[in-house]
C-alpha cells in the first residue's frame, strides 16, 4: 500500500500546526481541515521538527486526551483554542531541531 505524502508546508504553516497540536483544546481535526494532515501526519512533523525530548513530554501530554478528539471531548467546546492563548507571532518555535 503506497504511503501517502504530506503537503508541502512554508515554515509559518508548520509552525502554526506545532503550536496547535501543543494547545490543549485544539484537537486534531481543527488541524485536519485548515492543513490536511490527519493525526499520524502530525505526530510525524512532530517528530521531525522537535528535539526529542519535547517529543517525547508533547506525546505523553496529547495521549488519552479527551479534548484532541472531538469524538471524545465534551459537546460544549465551541473553540479551538485555549482561552489564555498568546498572540500568534511570526517568530520560529525555539524548541525546533536545528538543520544541519
Amino acid at each position: 500500500m503506497k504511503k501517502a505524502e504530506s503537503p508541502q508546508l512554508t515554515p509559518e504553516e508548520s509552525d502554526r500546526i506545532i503550536e496547535m497540536a501543543w494547545e490543549d483544546r485544539t484537537p486534531f481535526d481543527a488541524i485536519f481541515r485548515q492543513f490536511g494532515l490527519n493525526e499520524q501526519a502530525v505526530i510525524r512533523l512532530m517528530r521531525g521538527e522537535l528535539q526529542e525530548g519535547s517529543f517525547k513530554r508533547w506525546r505523553k501530554r496529547v495521549q488519552g486526551r479527551k479534548t484532541k478528539h472531538y469524538a471524545t471531548s465534551s459537546s460544549d467546546m465551541n473553540r479551538f483554542h485555549c482561552a489564555r492563548q498568546r498572540s500568534i507571532s511570526q517568530n520560529a518555535i525555539s524548541k525546533r531541531r536545528s538543520k544541519r
